[in-house]
């Protein structure tokens, strides 16, 4: 599936003033994407703005060194945003919008998506997606190649993080020669690998090991070890000295057991109900399962989300996830 980038293009052109958001919980391909694309626009004269639902994780505040995205009830009302166009970027879904998805049902601009997700909700939007890219990452590079626009360092460090944590730092299934050639081109406008990757994962707080080590003490095993599971308490938050993005990531540390095919988290709100993390590595689609419960991603890895105690969202889940993991282990 690719992008129809020449009306992409065209779009812009109608266009001054543009707000770019993202999916609550933003993760490095989120934020990589929203300032990537931040960048290439207004190298061609665009004003732009981007407003999330949530905070900027602290782990991934260096991809924002000037401190220029904004918070929805934070740094901006709802009210006060006016614009020619909205463009969501990394998510198609309305639940993932959290209160930004308010301001776009009200809102008179018009409405643009860039993503790679399998799935997706009527947004009111024109929509340039592809599904088989690894990272919106890699769509906001061939955005810039669309209005020739040079990469600079600017846009290549934040999109190199993109694409790098998006494929497990170049090691999932999603990754293509393509991947490495858009990487190279990252490189060579900027990004240095070693220095993300020690901004990446070598800056954990205790709070974050611990919680880690929480993680891995909460994990069960099924089905001769091919379906792994484990689970998140808000109290786990609190004896961690850990905070919600800590989480990130955690679920891959379950896959790196022998013999594990599928792995699954559930992690606690602060306002009740769970978020629910899928991984595959077999012919399990993550996507599918997740969308059953009324979330979405891909076919190697996907979330939703689901109220209730854990006792009874466990169940709930886990009965679907071994029905479904026997159906592709068979």
């Amino acid at each position: 599936m690719s992008v129809d980038w020449k009306a992409f293009v065209r779009q812009i052109g109608h266009y001054e003033k543009f707000v770019l958001t993202s999916h609550i919980r933003p993760d490095c391909d989120a934020l990589g994407s929203e300032l990537g694309m931040a960048e290439v626009l207004r190298t061609i004269g665009k004003k732009v703005r981007i407003i999330n639902a949530h905070r900027t994780p602290p782990s991934l505040e260096f991809l924002d060194p000037s401190g220029t995205i904004e918070v929805l009830g934070d740094h901006v009302a709802p009210e006060s945003i006016s614009t020619d166009c909205i463009m969501v970027l990394d998510t198609s879904a309305w639940a993932q919008l959290g209160d930004m998805g308010d301001v776009i049902r009200k809102s008179r601009a018009d409405k643009i998506v860039v993503d790679h997700h399998v799935g997706e909700d009527d947004l009111g939007a024109i929509m340039y997606k592809d599904y088989t890219a690894e990272a919106t990452g890699h769509l906001v590079v061939q955005a810039a190649d669309a209005l020739n626009v040079a990469l600079t360092r600017k846009m290549a460090v934040p999109l190199f993080g993109a694409i790098a944590t998006d494929t497990g730092w170049f090691r999932f299934g999603s990754v293509t020669s393509a991947t490495y050639r858009v990487i190279a081109r990252l490189v060579e406008a900027g990004a240095v690998p070693s220095e993300l990757y020690a901004d990446l994962f070598e800056r954990d707080t205790l709070g974050r090991l611990r919680l880690r080590g929480l993680i891995l003490s909460h994990v069960q095993a099924e089905m001769d070890g091919a379906l792994v599971h484990t689970y998140v308490r808000n109290e786990d938050f609190a004896a961690a000295g850990a905070v919600p993005s800590d989480t990130e990531d955690a679920i891959n540390l379950t896959l790196t057991i022998n013999g594990t095919k599928v792995a699954v988290i559930f992690v606690e709100q602060p306002r009740g109900g769970f978020k629910l993390s899928f991984r595959s590595r077999c012919g399990f689609d993550c996507n599918e399962v997740a969308r059953h419960f009324g979330g979405g991603g891909h076919k190697a890895a996907a979330g939703a989300f689901q109220e209730g105690n854990l006792d009874d969202v466990q169940q709930r889940v886990l009965t679907v996830v071994r029905e479904k993991l026997a159906a592709a282990l068979a």
